[in-house]
């Protein structure tokens, strides 16, 4: 028998989770996010297929998935237990499962390994359980490492088995865009293109001294391997160990003062802080969020001078990142990011170097 990783993803989970609660909004356009009204500042969590169609998607403002919905669209609050309550019968279904290891990467994802002759039997297996233990569909991502098992569910969506390994890598991915990659974003994937590198088989065949100048000796390796499909094998059942916690906010009305923006940042801190201190570990890093009206991003950060589990040295430092924005623009968003070291045991599972920056 051969080592297999599955990739197995909730098709669209939030929205489906919601449809199994309200019979009645099956076939509907469903928008999930925020309070579940499209006048307020929030992003959508998560849209039906139905409401994909009309170019509405995970992460857009609630506004403009407003403007691109049709009259029957149901916009719907988050609602964290609910999702929570689905995921774990998800994962306590699959656990079930003769033989496997079952690794969690998200709310809706997770990782099998499993020895097989058949690992679409597995697969088709893994689908009937959650099916029947939640009512929920899920697609399955057949392969031999976690980035290409994790790839190919993307070819199985909705409720399908897709197999991708080294022997049809190329063949399914060699002419598609590196934006297709999991770990290459839009930034990556411009600075890929800045030097000549647009497909995967253009990285796979790239300069990896190139890469390395370009994004450093862990991430130009990383990603020129990436062009092959390389990546980590083990499916490991071990907890995740959280690298930081972060606490963001959408303010409904524009903060406008510096005043207003400290007072916010302080208060993130503060709860970035607080869950940090909860699991018994210092803070070594912090990092601000802001976006500007209308819609620009930035991110800075700082090293503390030292680790810390004094919750004022923390808060003082992201009150002193705050000072450096743009006091004659408005905000409308904040995100504070406490930032902590490894424990001594550290983490032993082979993690991605992408979900390890998450």
């Amino acid at each position: 028998m051969a080592a297999w990783v599955l990739h197995v993803d909730m098709d669209q989970f939030i929205a489906a989770v919601e449809v199994l609660r309200r019979p009645e909004l099956a076939g509907l356009p469903v928008i999930v996010g925020g309070r579940g009204d499209p006048t307020e500042r929030a992003v959508v969590s998560t849209a039906s297929y139905e409401a994909r169609a009309f170019g509405i998607g995970s992460g857009m403002p609630l506004k403009i998935a407003a403007r691109k919905a049709p009259p029957d669209a149901v916009f719907l609050a988050v609602d964290h237990a609910a999702y929570e309550q689905a995921s774990d019968e998800v994962m306590t279904a699959l656990r079930a499962l003769p033989g496997v290891v079952l690794e969690v990467i998200g709310w809706d994802e997770c990782f099998l390994g499993v020895d097989a002759d058949d690992p679409e039997a597995v697969a088709r297996a893994a689908q009937a359980a959650v099916l029947a233990a939640t009512g929920l569909h899920c697609s399955v991502g057949v392969g031999d490492n976690k980035i290409r098992a994790k790839i190919a569910t993307e070819f199985g969506k909705p409720r399908g088995v897709f197999r991708l390994t080294e022997a049809n890598w190329f063949d399914v991915m060699g002419e598609k865009s590196t934006r297709d990659l999991w770990g290459v974003g839009p930034k990556v994937h411009k600075r890929l293109a800045a030097h000549g590198i647009t497909t995967v088989r253009e990285l796979a065949d790239s300069d990896v001294e190139e890469l390395i100048r370009e994004f450093g000796p862990k991430m130009g390796v990383w990603y020129r391997g990436l062009g092959s499909g390389i990546g980590p094998s083990v499916v490991d059942d071990t907890p995740w160990v959280a690298r930081s916690h972060s606490r963001e906010t959408t303010y409904q009305q524009n903060l406008t003062t510096p005043a207003e923006v400290e007072t916010a940042v302080r208060d993130l801190a503060g709860h970035a802080f607080d869950d940090c201190a909860a699991e018994g570990r210092p803070v070594i890093r912090v990092h601000l969020k802001v976006r500007y009206a209308p819609f620009e991003t930035k991110t800075f950060g700082r090293k503390l001078p030292e680790a810390t589990t004094d919750r004022e040295t923390v808060v003082s430092a992201a009150a002193a990142l705050a000072t450096t924005l743009d006091a004659d623009r408005e905000v409308r968003l904040l995100g504070v990011r406490a930032e902590m070291p490894m424990p001594e045991s550290g983490d032993a599972v082979e993690r991605t170097p992408v979900r390890g920056r998450i």
